[in-house]
Parts: C-alpha cells; sequence; structure tokens
C-alpha cells in the first residue's frame, strides 16, 4: 500500500523510547523470524502496534470489517483485507478468516492487540497448530488466568495473596445466592473469562442479585462466549493497582513497576498514572514481586498485567486477576522506563530473551494516560457515536503522546468501543506530569460528537486527585464538584459572537483574494469592514438556553458587542489566524473590554465550538423543532439513551408495568444497557423489533396516554 509517511498528530515519542537508529531492521537471532505480522485488530491498537513494526523493518497486514474499509488502520498497513460484516462476531472474532489470512500472506505472527481475539484459547492453540507465531503468552496461561477460579487457586497456591470468594463450577442460581449470602453483601459478580468490566455487575443487596445476575451473564455470553461468573466480596473503596509484566522462554520473567488505575466509570478506566502514588519502595517491590511469581506460577510469556485490590489505607493487597496481553495503559510505563513494549513483544516471540535483567530497569519521571471517549459524562457515560466533524489534537513531542486511530471526519461506530484517543504525558514528577495533562487536555479540542474531555479536565484538576487521593469510587464521592454547572458567562458569549463575525469576514476576504496566493485569509486586518456602520444581531443557543447578541461594527478593527438588547454596549475586538503546522487550530485572539484572552474555534453550518481553559463550549446555530410522527412527548414512552442494537424486548403490548420495571436491551459500543420504566403504565406499542438498530433517543416502547382529569 506503498510509503508510510507519519501524520504529526500521530507522532509519539519514539525518542522517548528505546528505537533502531534511522529505522534499521531488527534481525532476530532465532530461528523464529518475524518479518511480515498481521495484527487481529483495529483503531488505535493497530495503529501503535504498526509504528513499532515499521519502524523494526517488518511488514504489516491490516485486517478490516465492512464499516472499517477507509479507517487509519487500514491505510498505514502494507496490506489490508476484508473479513467481514460490522459485527465483531462475523469479523474481528473469526479467527478462522483471520489465521486464514496470515497463512495465505505468509506472515509468520499474529499480533492481537488487546479485546477480541487478544486472550481467546482456542485462537492461540490454532494457531500453534498452523505453525503461526501467536504474540502472546502460551494457550495454557491464557487458560488458566482467563478462568478467574482457577486463576485463584493457582495464585493462592504461588503465594498471592486473593481476594475471598466463590469460584466454584455449580452455577445454579440457587448456589450463587447462597454463596453470595455466605459472602456477605454487596458482592461483586463477575465473568470468568472477563476483562474490560464486560460481564461485571455488582448488587449491593440480597434483592439486586436476580437482575444483576442476569444482566452479567448476558453481557459476558456476547463479550466471551461464555456466561459462567464468580463472586468476589465487593470492597468498597479499593484502590486499583496493576503490574507490568514480562517474560521469556528462556525462564526469565521481570516487571516493570506499576501503575494506578482507580479512577473508573462502570468500572472501566478512564485516567491512569505510573508508577501508584503514596506507596512506598517496600511495597513496590513487595507487588513487583509477587506479579514475577504469578507470571512464573503459570510458565507465562510475552506482556502481561497483574491486576491487584489494594486498600487505600492499610496498602494491604490482593491478587484480582491477570490480563495475558498487552494493556491499553501500556503507554505510561514505556514513558517511564524508556522501553518500548511492542518491540520487546516481536523480539520474545521470536525466541529471545529478555533485553534487560530486573536491575537494569529503573524507573524515571511520571506519567498519565487520559482515555478520550465519545460518551456523555452527564448523562451516565453513555457512548456515543457519529462523525468527528472537527478534530485538533496537542502536537507530539517527547513528553507527549497522542494514540489514536482515527483522523478528522472519521466516523466512531456504534459497533466497536467508543474509545478515540489516549493522551499521554510525563513530567520530572507527579506535579509536572499532572500540568502537563491539564495543559495538553485543553488543546484536545473535538466538536460533532459528546466526549469526555471536559470531564477529564474537571478531573485533572479536582483538588483530591491533584492530592493524589485515588480510589474505585472516586467518581461517586465527588460528583456534585466533578459536574460544574453548564453556564455560558458573559464572556463566552461575546467570544461566541464575535468568533462568528470575523469567521464571516475571512470567508469574503478569502473569496476576494482567491487569486492571491501571498495573502493570509485567516488574519483580519485592520481597515476591511463588509459589515461597517451595521448593527448584526447573533443568534446562539447553548443546551436550553437561546439568546440574541448584538453586533455593532466599528472602525479600526473594533466592535461594540451588547447582551440585553443594546441597553448596554462592551468593547471590543479581535482577529483570527491559523495555525501553520498539522494540528488543525483556527484561533480567536480576543479583547473584551480589556481582557485579552485566546480561544480555539470551529464552525460549520449547524454549531460554533469554542476550546478555551474551561474546556469546550458549543452553540447550536440554528434551532430545528421536530414532532414525532404518532407518538407522544408527555413523557409515555422509553426511549434509546443511545445509539445501538435493540438486544432484548421484555414486554409486550397490552402488558401493565410498575415504575423500575426492565423494558428493553439495548447494545451499542460493546456495553449492555438496561431501560426500566420511569412511571407505571400499560403498553400500548413496540416500535423497534430485536436487532434492529435504533437512534439516539427513538421511542421503542409506548405507552398508553393516561386520561386527562375533567
Amino acid at each position: 500500500m506503498g510509503v508510510w509517511v507519519v501524520p504529526q498528530v500521530l507522532r509519539a515519542n519514539l525518542t522517548k523510547l528505546s528505537i533502531v537508529a534511522n529505522g534499521a531492521r531488527w534481525k532476530s537471532t532465532s530461528s523464529r523470524r518475524i518479518d511480515k505480522v498481521l495484527i487481529a485488530n483495529r483503531g488505535e491498537i493497530a495503529c501503535r502496534v504498526m509504528r513499532t513494526a515499521k519502524r523494526l523493518g517488518v511488514r504489516t497486514v491490516a485486517v478490516y470489517s465492512e464499516v472499517d474499509e477507509n479507517s487509519l488502520h487500514v491505510s498505514l498497513a502494507d496490506e489490508a483485507y476484508n473479513i467481514g460484516p460490522a459485527a465483531a462476531s462475523q469479523s474481528y472474532l473469526r479467527g478462522d478468516v483471520i489465521l486464514g489470512i496470515a497463512k495465505a500472506t505468509n506472515s509468520q505472527a499474529v499480533h492481537p492487540g488487546y479485546g477480541f481475539l487478544s486472550e481467546n484459547v482456542e485462537f492461540a492453540e490454532e494457531c500453534q497448530k498452523q505453525g503461526v507465531i501467536f504474540i502472546g503468552p502460551p494457550a495454557s496461561a491464557i487458560r488458566d488466568m482467563g478462568i478467574k477460579s482457577t486463576s485463584k487457586a493457582i495464585m493462592s497456591a504461588a503465594g498471592v495473596p486473593i481476594i475471598e470468594g466463590y469460584h466454584g463450577e455449580d452455577q445454579s442460581e440457587a448456589k450463587l445466592r447462597e454463596e453470595a449470602k455466605r459472602i456477605g453483601y454487596p458482592i461483586m459478580i463477575k465473568a470468568v473469562r472477563g476483562g474490560g468490566g464486560k460481564g461485571m455487575r455488582i448488587a449491593m443487596t440480597e434483592a439486586d442479585f436476580g437482575e444483576a445476575l442476569d444482566s452479567a451473564k448476558r453481557e459476558a455470553q456476547k463479550s466471551f462466549g461464555d456466561q459462567v461468573v464468580l463472586l468476589e466480596k465487593f470492597v468498597a473503596e479499593p484502590r486499583h493497582v496493576e503490574v507490568q509484566v514480562f517474560a521469556d522462554m528462556h525462564g526469565n520473567a521481570v516487571h516493570l513497576f506499576e501503575r494506578d488505575c482507580s479512577v473508573q466509570r462502570r468500572h472501566q478506566k478512564i485516567i491512569e498514572e505510573a508508577p501508584a502514588p503514596g506507596l512506598t519502595t517496600e511495597l513496590r517491590a513487595e507487588l513487583g514481586a509477587a506479579a514475577v511469581r504469578a507470571a512464573k506460577a503459570v510458565g507465562y510469556v510475552g506482556a502481561g498485567t497483574v491486576e491487584f485490590i489494594l486498600d487505600r489505607h492499610s496498602h494491604s493487597f490482593h491478587f484480582m486477576e491477570m490480563n495475558t496481553r498487552l494493556q491499553v495503559e501500556h503507554p505510561i510505563t514505556e514513558m517511564i522506563t524508556n522501553k518500548d513494549l511492542v518491540e520487546w513483544q516481536l523480539k520474545i516471540a521470536s525466541g529471545e530473551k529478555l533485553p534487560v535483567t530486573q536491575e537494569e530497569i529503573l524507573m524515571n519521571g511520571h506519567a498519565f494516560e487520559a482515555r478520550i471517549y465519545a460518551e456523555d459524562p452527564r448523562g451516565g457515560f453513555l457512548p456515543g457515536a457519529g462523525p468527528l466533524l472537527h478534530l485538533s489534537t496537542p502536537d507530539g513531542a517527547e513528553d507527549c503522546r497522542i494514540e489514536t486511530g482515527v483522523r478528522q471526519g472519521d466516523e466512531v461506530s456504534v459497533h466497536y468501543d467508543p474509545m478515540i484517543a489516549k493522551l499521554v504525558v510525563w513530567g520530572e514528577d507527579r506535579t509536572e506530569a499532572l500540568t502537563k495533562l491539564q495543559s495538553r487536555l485543553c488543546e484536545y479540542n473535538i466538536a460533532g460528537l459528546e466526549t469526555n474531555v471536559n470531564f477529564l479536565l474537571d478531573l485533572a484538576r479536582h483538588p483530591e486527585f491533584v492530592a493524589a487521593n485515588v480510589h474505585t469510587n472516586f467518581i461517586r464521592d465527588y460528583n456534585d464538584s466533578l459536574f460544574r454547572k453548564e453556564e455560558v458567562s458573559n464572556k463566552m458569549a461575546i467570544q461566541a459572537a464575535l468568533a462568528m463575525v470575523l469567521l464571516d469576514e475571512v470567508e469574503v476576504l478569502n473569496d476576494a483574494i482567491s487569486q492571491n496566493n501571498h495573502y493570509n485569509p485567516f488574519v483580519v486586518e485592520s481597515g476591511f469592514r463588509p459589515n461597517y456602520n451595521l448593527i448584526k444581531d447573533i443568534k446562539l443557543r447553548h443546551k436550553d438556553e437561546e439568546f440574541i447578541v448584538k453586533v455593532k461594527f466599528c472602525d479600526n478593527n473594533s466592535y461594540q458587542i451588547s447582551l440585553d438588547s443594546g441597553a448596554n454596549w462592551i468593547a471590543a475586538s479581535g482577529e483570527i489566524k491559523q495555525a501553520n503546522n498539522d494540528n488543525n487550530k483556527i484561533t480567536l485572539r480576543s479583547n473584551i473590554d480589556g481582557d485579552v484572552s485566546s480561544a480555539n474555534v470551529f464552525r460549520n453550518g449547524e454549531i460554533l465550538a469554542i476550546f478555551d481553559n474551561d474546556g469546550k463550549s458549543q452553540f447550536d446555530l440554528e434551532v430545528f423543532n421536530f414532532e414525532e410522527d404518532g407518538t407522544t412527548v408527555s413523557g409515555n414512552r422509553a426511549v434509546a439513551p443511545m445509539p445501538g442494537v435493540l438486544d432484548k424486548i421484555l414486554v409486550k403490548q397490552g402488558d401493565t408495568v410498575q415504575q423500575g420495571d426492565s423494558l428493553f436491551v439495548i447494545i451499542a459500543m460493546k456495553m449492555e444497557h438496561v431501560v426500566k420504566a420511569t412511571k407505571s403504565g400499560k403498553v400500548d406499542g413496540i416500535l423497534y423489533n430485536v436487532g434492529d438498530n435504533v437512534p439516539k433517543d427513538a421511542t421503542v416502547v409506548k405507552f398508553e396516554e393516561e386520561p386527562t382529569q375533567e
């Protein structure tokens, strides 16, 4: 597919990693030579593996589903092959098809990334049978660690502390209820083959147990093809600390220190850091040693992560699980150790020994990773989908990596995980790294989709997070202070109006000088005013607030702006500039009544987005009124909270339901969401069928109208 040129936005911090000068080809001394690898994944992890593979001179083969044909990982690969429809079960989980392509393309190895087939025992075994190197641990280690009940037994025998629970074969509801009562509520229900928060539910009381169990089993079956669960005592305020381990085929195993992944939503990580804050040198050594014992106990080979529950007060720790793959958050370990873990994976898979001993692995500085998702934090972190109308990121640098698999204009698909990118920063210490994270989040500008960037910014600035008082209930405990009230300040409204006027002028100038290649239309020069001596009304809408800003055009690049229909006027001036690099930023430089500031802006026909030190504020430029055909807007309906596939309908026409009853199940981005009745009523109609793609806010279940009161 031609020569790959890395876009600036994707240039990772390769200078901080152990690299081969001038892209020289790495030559394995083993008979298991790898010079062509198939990457059995998509998105940012596929792009990440390709970067290292290409640097080492290893050719790459991509696979893609029908909806991913124009995706970034396809364009970066040397070869790419269609493997089926959008649904993962018909494409990225088709191990037989993927292995067939590996054989047909003479790929010596398959890198599974994370998710999909990365911890699939059968796929790893089939690779071995067909003589294709599986870049991961032996199938036996995946099996032992993937079945959580087995893993806990092995860890206990190896002297690794485990948490109390039930890991038995009897999966009857009666037995599980009995064991839950013995352990004591609250109870964590986990899919034995689970990971990434999938197939995991919490039952706070015995009354919650039945529905939590059913939901966990359904999600586990869809995600892993196995609905067997285990039970664990739910620890109310733990820290989630995990240790990166690596082992080779020659009996050597090391750890690369730990990461703290405590701050989570829906049991999934959104921000991680390395090393874990507040640990003593002795505790850090104990965690590392326990993780290495765990790896050796299962004959591990390659990259793995041993996860622990750490009591936030006593710092006692217990084994939770082992992820037998490269983790999403591996870049922060790379940043503090100056090692390329994908390079290690390739070398160890080819039969080489670990390149360093434990004593030679040194920790330097502190790193954070923030996961940027298409989701609505204020709406329960429900995932979203749609096109990335505008995408502008911080510049890549030695202390900043952008790990992504998308470009501006790409679609965030309802079929896969809604992660857009990972923002990774490094500093000499935690304070410096956190300051950089806050700054770079302000530079991560996305419009057209709801994202969690503003939430991440507020989280990174929260005084308790700054103080490193992290635990898994952090978001719940600080919910009120994390979700600041969304208001449009006077300054923001004036900036928005000023941006509208100046962007209009840029368009006029651009048309007027389209033949003059030496003029920059993004710099508005004084003396040119197409609307001179006019007053213009700028109509804006932010959330549910609609207002009109009056702009009076003056001379000398200045304006008078009114927020109260002309009763009072505020002096303002500004200019628009476009960056001379690849970060796609258009900047508004404004002076509002003496207050000088800068903000990035984006506008299309429907929205205006302003990005400043407080994050993104997005305005609708036109308000459209929609009427639902044949339905009511009086609350007698249940709607899809996110775009997705209707997986299950739990009621039928004519049923009488009570408040809190489950109505239907919708699946989106590998997440199951059960929609419940907000009040009692009688079902009057079901507007979609199981398997249908349902848009966000679409009515799925309609209820009979309540009789009006005479």
